[in-house]
């Protein structure tokens, strides 16, 4: 079975294997700094614009434009434009964890904006009503807006995730490894179109699996609530 896999495949299951690895490595570890960082920022966005619970038009200013920028900049541009700070950090320009940097960085700003809209798509509703009983401020987004977004949220992360699967893919193109690499190198380079159309079905079925998924978990998010 296995050698009529590789004869199919036209590559050893083994490489198959470790750039999988690679991508999850990379997806994974590129998804927890980003949804941290993105929180934070989405948080800041949400709440200290005009009318915010903590409202300083300064920080919203700011952080509103440093996102705008990062997020218009095409991931490829972005890639290479960071290759200083991805040395800095990493001691190298490729491999997957040198990969992690720009997908972080690419990823922040765009789960940012989606996660501010879940949180102000709470409306003013439930925040006057917080507030009428006495509720501070910190109370009104933890015991309140949080709970009221979190199914949002939930469907931000999934969104989140899939837009780092296409990342990785694209990385892959520039020495980062992964499935993107294993496509570049034994698919499309050696005309090997079995393995590059087989490995694009697989990446399509990764991501309606997970949309799926995201899309059950905030549905019972939101009923339970």
């Amino acid at each position: 079975m296995r050698e009529a896999l590789e004869g199919f495949l036209g590559i050893s299951l083994d490489k198959i294997n470790v750039s999988i690895v690679e991508t999850v490595y990379m997806v994974s570890v590129s998804l927890i700094i980003a949804t941290v960082f993105a929180f934070f920022f989405a948080v800041l966005l949400a709440f200290t614009r005009k009318g915010g619970i903590f409202q300083n038009l300064i920080v919203y200013n700011v952080l509103n434009v440093v996102i705008n920028i990062v997020r218009s900049t095409p991931f490829v541009v972005l890639l290479v434009a960071v290759m200083p700070l991805t040395k800095a950090l990493i001691g190298t320009r490729i491999g997957p964890t040198a990969a992690i940097v720009p997908m972080t960085l690419s990823s922040i700003p765009f789960m940012a904006r989606l996660m501010e809209n879940s949180l102000l798509d709470t409306g003013r509703g439930i925040l006057e009503a917080a507030q009428s009983i006495g509720a501070t401020p910190f109370q009104c987004i933890v015991y309140f807006i949080l709970p009221e977004s979190l199914g949002s949220l939930i469907l931000s992360l999934t969104t989140g995730v899939v837009g780092l699967i296409g990342s990785s893919a694209m990385a892959g193109y520039v020495g980062g490894g992964g499935i993107g690499a294993l496509i570049q190198n034994y698919g499309y380079n050696k005309f090997n179109f079995t393995l590059m159309y087989s490995l694009v079905v697989v990446l399509i079925l990764v991501t309606q699996l997970l949309q799926t998924l995201g899309n059950k978990l905030a549905a019972l998010a939101r009923k339970n609530k």
